[in-house]
């Protein structure tokens, strides 16, 4: 994206024309992210979609918050974001930590001049990052997701970029969820073929039935604390049940 783009209000970009422009953009970012494999690399395209079409950026990454504690940075663009994210696992404080748990979009104009994280802000204005904007993705369970945008400029942020943001993110999301969904369904069919597997092996082993063969699995897997799948998949490559030492 060229400099004279960078933090520029909307009326810099030709009204309707650059909304159909983004559209389009966007309608082809949902379609390429889609086509990805995995949910690493569709994070990696949604970072670098982020960092093409949303004005004022220079880096960006996606923050996990697992657990709610810790922070663990994915699909980084450069070294900025990872230490920004380690500096708000530090300080226990940072735009990111308040998007993904307030729900929210934040937006720091210029972070020499923050007040809401004086400490992060500190750390982060030495560190390189000048202005920040991050956006909340998901929340499942107790793991939470945001959406973080660095600039190297103070005030390259603007109403813009947050609008532009928030349409980039929700198409991602889509996009990251049905990832989700086909990797777990994926997940749940060979958890299912192992269990099969494994229930063969004891019942030629045993001479049992698939029932019996099925209840030694439930029993090593409450007696390991290990999901069936794992008690499997542990049968599968040993050739044994796992045991309490096993297991750990």
């Amino acid at each position: 994206m060229s400099e004279q783009l960078r933090g520029m209000p909307s009326s810099e970009y030709g009204g309707n024309l650059r909304e159909r422009d983004l559209a389009t953009d966007l309608a082809e970012l949902a379609r390429g992210l889609q086509q990805e494999p995995d949910s690493d690399a569709i994070l990696s395209g949604f970072v670098h979609a982020a960092i093409e079409l949303i004005p004022g950026v220079d880096e960006g990454s996606v923050s996990l918050v697992l657990g709610r504690r810790n922070i663990g940075a994915r699909a980084c663009s450069g070294d900025l974001p990872v230490r920004i994210d380690a500096l708000q696992m530090e300080t226990g404080e940072g735009p990111c930590m308040e998007a993904a748990y307030e729900h929210r979009t934040v937006r720091v104009p210029d972070m020499a001049h923050e007040q809401r994280w004086p400490l992060f802000a500190q750390r982060a204005t030495e560190a390189g990052a000048k202005g920040m904007l991050s956006i909340q993705l998901w929340v499942q369970g107790d793991d939470l997701g945001a959406l973080n945008l660095y600039s190297y400029k103070a005030d390259a942020f603007t109403d813009e970029s947050e609008n532009v943001g928030l349409l980039v993110a929700s198409h991602a999301a889509v996009a990251f969820a049905e990832a989700e969904k086909t990797r777990q369904l994926h997940e749940a069919i060979d958890s299912r073929d192992a269990i099969g597997q494994a229930k063969g092996i004891l019942m030629e082993r045993h001479r049992i039935t698939g029932a019996q063969a099925f209840i030694v699995l439930s029993m090593a897997s409450q007696r390991t604390h290990l999901k069936l799948w794992s008690v499997a998949d542990y049968l599968i490559n040993s050739g044994e049940l796992p045991d309490r030492d096993t297991a750990h």
